[in-house]
């Protein structure tokens, strides 16, 4: 329970100190226990207290600790206040929660513009793309000015829908509002995005070439885009100049030359790129990476060599069911028994309980011509009561 005590405001601005201090770290569960001590020492939080405090919930996903925080600003009346409701409102969307995110929205007859970014942002990060540009011109009605923030997600949802038209509507917006104040890396990395979105890569490209200042996800952004839509030879060439100007990659650049390596056929190449992660690049290599590779060898069918890749991906750790289920998908197509076995063997630990495993082994031992096996696995999966869905693939 909150209790009132002479509460100084310098005492308050310490522990808010404190606490933003762990919440810049990413320090989320040391940022919530400050915050439980300096409740414990009978200090009231205020309206900077609280969003530091949600934040950090929301990053934990700790829906039971948003609830006490939003319960503790209605007792203290903070509730409505603007810092608050647009944090109490992006909580709750990042939580999952976003109905309940909305009605805490539309309880204001009067929102200001954090609370709609919180509601946009929402709405755009969950694929929500028609609520969030609705949003949007909620706002311009009320005659609220959006900022960079609001254009950022505005951008995501445009790309979202891969529409064109609104796309270019978002970005004639931005320059109205935005580009006189200067429109900032992250704004200009979303319009690249949304072009790219919208399969209009010349348009990404040309937003690409105004950025000022261009950072490692300006570059990741634009490599994606074109790899995406198989351009491949343009992708590679942009690494190279990204490197060239010394921009070092990340785990999101050498998915999109991994990709464009993937849609263009080239083998060699992409596992070139993918042996000099590590040495060369410093990136680690993540589960998406040694997918992309394994369905590498699966197109050029070279289903053994990805499945050494996927023994690589095992013992790193760094495998997961998409990395299997392409694999498998791969030995589906090609009738790969052995390598087969091996990847069902594998997905049993990953997924245990996955029937499909079973189908995609009948289905390779049939295109392999081994009828019996066939008629073996379908006895044990009428046993098991496992359901054949024609068609069905783990690719």
């Amino acid at each position: 329970m909150i209790t009132a005590r002479a509460t100084t405001t310098n005492s308050v601005i310490a522990w808010n100190t404190i606490i933003r201090s762990h919440v810049r770290l990413g320090d989320h569960e040391t940022a919530l226990s400050v915050y439980l001590r300096m409740i414990r020492a009978a200090h009231l939080p205020d309206s900077y207290t609280l969003p530091l405090a949600l934040k950090a919930s929301a990053a934990l996903y700790d829906s039971s600790f948003s609830r006490q925080l939003h319960s503790t600003a209605s007792k203290l009346g903070l509730a409505s206040h603007e810092f608050v409701e647009s944090a109490l409102i992006s909580s709750y969307a990042k939580l999952g929660h976003l109905d309940f995110a909305s009605q805490l929205f539309d309880e204001n007859p009067r929102p200001r513009l954090g609370s709609f970014n919180a509601l946009i942002s929402g709405f755009a990060q969950v694929g929500r793309s028609k609520d969030a540009i609705l949003t949007f011109v909620r706002l311009v009605n009320r005659g609220l000015t959006p900022d960079d923030v609001t254009m950022v997600s505005v951008a995501s949802a445009c790309g979202g829908l891969g529409d064109l038209d609104l796309a270019s509507q978002a970005h004639s917006q931005i320059h109205k509002w935005v580009i006189p104040l200067r429109p900032t890396t992250y704004l200009s990395n979303s319009l690249v995005d949304m072009y790219s979105k919208c399969g209009r890569t010349d348009l990404a490209r040309r937003v690409f070439d105004e950025t000022m200042n261009r950072d490692v996800s300006t570059w990741s952004t634009m490599i994606m885009g074109l790899a995406t839509h198989g351009e491949a030879a343009h992708a590679l060439e942009m690494f190279e100049e990204m490197r060239f100007r010394g921009v070092a990659p990340n785990r999101v650049t050498l998915i999109g030359v991994l990709l464009a390596c993937a849609h263009a056929g080239m083998v060699e190449e992409g596992r070139r790129h993918f042996e000099a992660m590590e040495r060369e690049y410093g990136v680690a290599r993540a589960p998406q990476h040694y997918g992309i590779l394994i369905d590498m060898y699966g197109r050029a069918v070279r289903i053994r060599e990805g499945g050494e890749v996927a023994g690589e991906a095992v013992e790193a750790g760094a495998v997961d069911a998409v990395v299997l289920g392409s694999l498998m998908g791969a030995c589906e197509k090609h009738g790969e028994v052995a390598v087969g076995e091996w990847v069902a063997a594998r997905m049993e630990e990953v997924e245990p309980g996955n029937d499909g495993i079973y189908v995609a082994m009948s289905n390779i031992n049939a295109k392999a011509g081994m009828w019996g096996e066939v008629e073996r696995l379908r006895r044990w999966m009428r046993g098991r009561r496992v359901s054949k869905v024609p068609g069905c693939s783990l690719s």
